[in-house]
């Protein structure tokens, strides 16, 4: 079993003084601007992403 990969900056000041946190799984605080936050994987859409295409250059 893998681990989930930990968030590079934190997502209110984008810094990266980022540790996990005691609140449990996917919990972590910002040391700089002193915020916790919680991440979840909420799961696949069913339906997936649609690219819309209109025709622009090529490369």
């Amino acid at each position: 079993m893998s681990e989930r990969a930990a968030p590079f900056y934190c997502p209110y000041c984008g810094d990266e003084d980022l540790r996990p946190n005691e609140a449990g799984h996917g919990a972590w605080e910002c040391g700089a601007c002193n915020r916790a936050f919680q991440l979840k994987f909420l799961g696949l859409l069913s339906r997936g992403l649609r690219r819309a295409d209109h025709g622009g250059d090529e490369i």
